[in-house]
């Protein structure tokens, strides 16, 4: 249901929507919202609700926030309501200030028309404000009065919506001295000046409506005096200033009048433009912050652009030709007579340093600016713009053998220049001449990836890179972009396949479907793209195994692929990479083994020789897959001299490379190798090319990563195939009793792999050896991992053989594996890293329902059953599985769940008698756990333990079965402890006290059951502690409440209260204290157990550790205050609540102990 769940959502968030459909909820909800009183004081109910409506409403907008354009129509209708409540308010506050406003109600009102804003656009929104003459005086002196709520630093959006109203009412075609009071001539606009200077420090984006309201304040044409003393003052302010928020106001001011300012007004103060943006160069502080190098950058672009022309040279731009050629040419003479002045060559250099900055913002805008300046200069100064931008690619590439040597200072210089080729080629700035120079930096572009400690950089260079040919297909004319189509088509098609980042792979995807929809060029352009689409490359795996050797059909294409997976990915600084980049040259080379496997192998042996780990690493991989796709290839025989050859690349490999302990990544791939490549010649000595492998292996086993071990486990297990190991397994066995632990792994995981049914490989030593490993009590391992491995192999031992089962292994023997497997679902080892005794427990489970999954197959095969599988060891499995099934730990339970429901479907096995292995119950477990479609899951303790309990009835399995409820009842985890307990009293309450059907249990039973597990061994804590929480959690429910009316129930709760009661003052746990006082004080309200229980409250209420005593006198209260006992308590409660019972005076404490039992006597004899 869960997974069900997250698809509805997933679903809902890719919804697209053809209309504005939540208009009606979204109506009601506002008029409900603006409904309110903004005068009177909410309750706390109301503000919930209001809030609640504001969030509605917002996620209303949430939901439209891809596809903003469909409220456009119904825009003014849903935002007017809003403004006019808010312009309401301001003009009560402006006739009448002293009636208080509740703030709260007013910043949710302010907060919705922010959230107009932010979905909308401040520009969008703006048109909807009121603009009468007269609003003017309302905003100005609602915003400037001192007492004014928008002072207040909570109401921020009040601030913004007031600032934002302000700038639309201050452009009223009307001379603003007009609203001056006579003798103050200035003063409306001085006011306006004044509100915006005084938030244009502030840190949110009250500080952008200032700017706002300033830049539109300073272009109106009466104003024009007052924008020479803000330039003069900005400058003065940045020269000086340390705060970086004033410095953004400033700068945000004037970049916008330099954008929307008339071109006079601009060009008449560009000396002060470039005089505040030099002044700010000069001001270390403010540079290093990154908004503000993105705002100077902007400033200076736009100063530039200001300065040229107007009319843009973009018509000209190759793939959108609009004009006649003589046209173009008279226009383009005319381009050419424009008189540049250094103004703009200064801008230049400056944006072009920009565009190495640090940051990504930065350079976008630089590069933006770089190219809107290009668009109004002469063709010629264009290009030497160009020349220079291109020249960035070079700065850290001429002294370095390849692009992977460069500095990472390089990243920046990359991206900065990608993206100014971008915004040039999307204004058709790019000459065909040069484009073959500009497609051969991006082909490198495309590749860009610097080793940087753990990490790499330089994903934003390929992503700008696949941005600037996807630009280039939009602007450049088919004939241009034709000699460089099958360049272009091969790096984009490696990059959206082989790139290791999503958004790459899908970006280059995008470039090259502009492509071939727009210019046709590329060699089975429709084909291609089909294979390598946006949800194809989606997933790194699918396009490394799928897409790319459906492409390497096509044989344009193939060579540059295996060449990119040879040259780049095998050498990537990811294992995985490297991993996944071997597997998919294997794909490829499927496509035509006999020729295409030599030579890659070949190209990959030379990495061998290269001193760099990663390399190495990288064509072992590729190595090993060649191997084994010539071991599994139809041609296998006429391949078979090839794999050899391949194997004796291994040679080239230094042994001391192999072992060395830090290179483990080697170590696993060398072994892996071996697996993959050995043949029956090498395994002869005088005939292997490689006569170190052995040590190679060797080395792999005492390995102490788990991996390592793996893989060389796997290399023994493919020798094992070829020739017969019992030495080894000799040599392996008697290094078990003196090897490392991570020898005794090691050998546990061998001796499961090995084929003993193509040789005898000293099977039944083996299995001893196992045996052994396993047994706890008689000098097994003392390896938790070892054991675990050792479980895990006997199962394997026993598939291996299964065709000639009687043969390889006697009956007994079998038997004992079955014995160990069930013991070691006792395994509960913890260390400091937790329960380590699971691992072991899990793999039991597996074993055990594996053996049984083997054994009735093979029944057919076997002289008896009985022998291998007796019918007890049988039902002892499926009680041990269960128990697994319903224990704390999800991961177990959720291993059990599936080794169970795998059994329930098993046949009955093809013997003599076969009932007596049917497990009990089958039916009703059927029922319970395979009778739904889609079964949540045993590790979901809600679904599980519902059901679990229920199995209880079975008396075959109960014992097992309660011992894991008992251990889930007491586990501190909530998740488990919650459903179990629930569903356990749940469980109980419907028993009946007594009950003599078969099948069918009674809470005598569960009583009596429950006493016997902690009666196993009452001296041990771990046993006892559960069996008493468990009492606990049922006797709180009343679950127990009638059991005293059985004689037999009624002497199990005697015995209960002897178990918490005696010696309770000698214990010395304090968690076996604490469930001994709880279940003692539960046992009270029982009436026939009242006397004894009252007795032997003195223990714990007198006990020599304060905190025990303070426990038992609250818990008490609680007990007694909340069920009916049959007793009058009152005198009782006020001891207990009246006495410091952690009080060192043990007299007094004693005393009152004493008092309490002596006035619960009184209240039992008197009832």
């Amino acid at each position: 249901m869960e997974g069900a769940s997250e698809s509805m959502d997933r679903d809902e968030d890719r919804k697209l929507y053809a209309t504005f459909e939540d208009y009606e909820e979204f109506v009601a909800n506002r008029d409900r919202f603006l409904a309110v009183d903004l005068y009177s004081d909410a309750t706390g109910d109301e503000h919930r609700t209001e809030a609640l409506l504001l969030r509605k409403q917002t996620l209303i907008f949430d939901k439209y926030q891809e596809q903003p354009y469909l409220l456009d129509p119904y825009l003014e209708q849903l935002f007017a309501p809003v403004v006019e409540t808010l312009k309401a308010h301001a003009k009560k506050f402006v006739s009448s200030s002293s009636v208080p406003v509740v703030q709260m109600r007013l910043h949710r009102l302010a907060l919705l028309l922010y959230t107009f804003i932010k979905f909308r656009g401040y520009k969008t929104i703006t048109r909807f404000f009121p603009h009468e003459i007269a609003d003017l005086d309302v905003v100005l002196n609602y915003i400037s009065a001192p007492n004014s709520p928008a002072n207040d630093s909570i109401q921020w959006p009040v601030r913004y919506a007031f600032l934002l109203w302000l700038s639309l009412v201050c452009m009223i075609p009307f001379d603003l001295e007009q609203f001056d009071e006579v003798g103050h001539a200035g003063e409306t606009a001085s006011r306006v000046e004044a509100v915006g200077k005084s938030m244009l420090g502030k840190a949110g984006v009250d500080r952008e409506g200032a700017a706002i309201l300033l830049s539109r304040l300073y272009m109106r044409k009466d104003m024009t005096g007052r924008f020479p003393e803000f330039l003069s003052y900005a400058q003065a302010a940045i020269t000086e200033l340390s705060d970086p928020f004033l410095a953004m106001g400033i700068l945000r001011v004037i970049c916008e009048v330099a954008k929307l300012g008339s071109a006079e007004q601009v060009q008449m103060h560009k000396d002060s433009f470039l005089q505040v943006a030099q002044a700010l160069d000069r001001n270390d502080t403010l540079t290093g912050n990154t908004v503000i190098r993105k705002l100077h950058a902007k400033l200076i672009a736009r100063v530039a652009i200001r300065l040229l022309p107007a009319q843009t040279r973009r018509l000209r731009a190759k793939g959108r030709t609009l004009v006649s050629e003589a046209a173009a040419g008279a226009q383009a003479a005319i381009d050419d007579d424009i008189d540049v002045s250094e103004d703009v060559e200064t801008v230049l250099e400056e944006l072009l340093k920009a565009l190495r900055d640090k940051d990504t913002i930065v350079r976008y805008s630089a590069a933006k600016g770089i190219a809107r300046i290009c668009e109004r200069l002469p063709a010629d100064f264009a290009e030497q713009v160009l020349d220079q931008v291109l020249h960035l690619f070079s700065i850290h590439s001429a002294a370095v053998a390849s692009i992977y040597d460069m500095p990472s200072v390089a990243e920046s210089t990359w991206h900065g220049a990608c993206l100014a080729c971008a915004e040039m080629a999307r204004r058709g700035l790019i000459p065909d001449e040069r484009l073959a120079e500009l497609i051969r930096w991006l082909s490198k572009a495309l590749y860009f990836d610097i080793r940087k400690g753990a990490h790499s950089i330089g994903s934003n260079v390929r992503d700008s890179a696949s941005y600037v040919l996807w630009s280039l297909a939009r602007a450049q004319s088919v004939d241009a972009l034709k000699p460089h189509a099958i360049d272009l088509a091969r790096h984009l098609v490696t990059a959206s396949l082989f790139d290791r980042e999503i958004h790459i792979r899908r970006a280059a995807s995008a470039a090259f479907q502009e492509y071939v929809g727009r210019t046709s060029l590329f060699p089975h352009g429709i084909d291609v793209l089909r294979k390598t689409d946006f949800y194809a490359i989606g997933i790194r795996r699918n396009a490394f195994l799928v897409a790319a050797p459906e492409v390497a059909e096509h044989d344009e294409y193939r060579p540059f692929l295996i060449d990119h997976l040879l040259s780049v990915t095998l050498r990537h600084w990811d294992p995985a990479m490297r991993q996944i980049g071997a597997q998919s040259l294997r794909a490829i080379c499927e496509l035509n083994l006999v020729q295409l496997g030599p030579d890659a192998a070949a190209r990959a042996a030379k990495l061998l020789k290269v001193p760099d780990a990663g390399d190495v690493h990288g064509a072992l991989l590729a190595l090993t897959e060649l191997a084994a796709a010539y071991h599994r290839s139809p041609e296998s025989q006429v391949l078979e001299p090839e794999r050899r050859k391949v194997f004796a690349y291994l040679s080239l490999v230094p042994l001391s490379m192999i072992q060395s302990a830090r290179q483990e990544l080697i170590a696993e791939a060398a072994c892996q190798f071996i697996a993959a490549a050995i043949s029956l010649p090498e395994t002869q000595h005088a005939q292997s090319a490689v006569p170190h492998w052995r040590q190679v292996v060797d080395s792999g086993l005492k390995s102490k990563s788990t991996s390592v071990q793996e893989a060389a486990a796997a290399a023994l297990a493919a020798v094992s195939r070829l020739v017969d190991c019992s030495a080894v397994v000799d040599r392996l066995i008697r290094d078990f009793e003196t090897g490392s632990e991570p020898m005794q792994q090691s050998l546990a995981r061998v001796l499961g792999v090995l084929d003993y049914l193509a040789h005898p490989h000293g099977i039944e030593k083996a299995v001893s050896c196992l045996l052994r490993m396993v047994n706890r009590k008689n000098g097994g391992s003392s390896n938790v991992e070892a054991r675990r491995n050792a479980s895990s192999s006997m199962p394997q031992i026993l598939d291996n053989v299964s065709q000639k089962l009687s043969e390889k292994l006697p009956g007994p023997l079998v038997c004992s594996m079955t014995d160990v497997l069930l013991d070691g679902l006792t395994d509960y080892t913890s260390d400091e890293r937790g329960d380590v005794g699971s691992w072991v427990r899990i793999a039991c489970v597996k074993g055990l329902a594996s053996f049984i999954r083997t054994l009735f197959m093979q029944a057919a095969t076997l002289p008896s059953l009985s022998d291998y599988l007796p019918p007890l060891s049988f039902h002892k499995a499926i009680g041990g599985i269960l128990k697994q099934g319903v224990e704390r730990l999800d991961n177990v339970r959720q291993q059990a769940g599936e080794g169970f429901v795998d059994l329930l479907s098993l046949p009955l096995p093809d013997t003599a008698d076969p009932g007596r292995w049917q497990i009990q119950g089958a039916t009703k477990m059927r029922e319970l756990f395979t009778s739904e479609k889609e079964s949540v899951g045993w590790n979901d303790g809600s679904w599980l333990f519902p059901r679990a309990v229920q199995l209880l009835d079975i008396e075959r399995y109960r014992e097992q079965l309660l011992a894991g409820i008992i251990l889930s009842t007491s586990t501190k985890t909530d998740s488990t402890q919650r459903p179990v307990a629930s569903a356990l009293v749940n469980y109980a309450l419907r028993l009946p006290i007594v009950t003599d059907l078969p099948d069918h249990y009674d809470q005598r039973g569960l009583a009596r059951d429950l006493l016997a597990q902690a009666q196993k061994n009452v001296t041990s804590n771990n046993v006892v502690i559960p069996v008493l929480q468990t009492f606990n959690v049922l006797l709180e429910a009343d679950t127990f409440e009638d059991l005293p009316q059985d004689l037999e129930g009624l002497k199990t709760l005697h015995q209960l209260l002897t178990l918490v009661s005696r010696n309770a003052s000698r214990l010395k746990n304090p968690q076996r204290i604490n469930v001994s006082m709880r279940c003692l004080i539960n046992l009270l309200p029982l009436t026939a157990l009242q006397e004894v229980a009252i007795s032997q409250l003195s223990q714990f209420l007198a006990h020599q550790y304060p905190r025990v005593r303070a426990d038992t006198a609250e818990y008490l209260y609680l007990v007694l205050s909340s069920k009916d006992t049959g007793m009058e308590t009152d005198d009782v409660e006020e001891v207990l609540l009246g006495t410091e019972w952690s009080s060192t005076d043990i007299a007094m404490v004693e005393k009152a102990a004493k008092r309490c039992v002596d006035l619960l006597i009184s209240a039992l004899q008197s009832r």
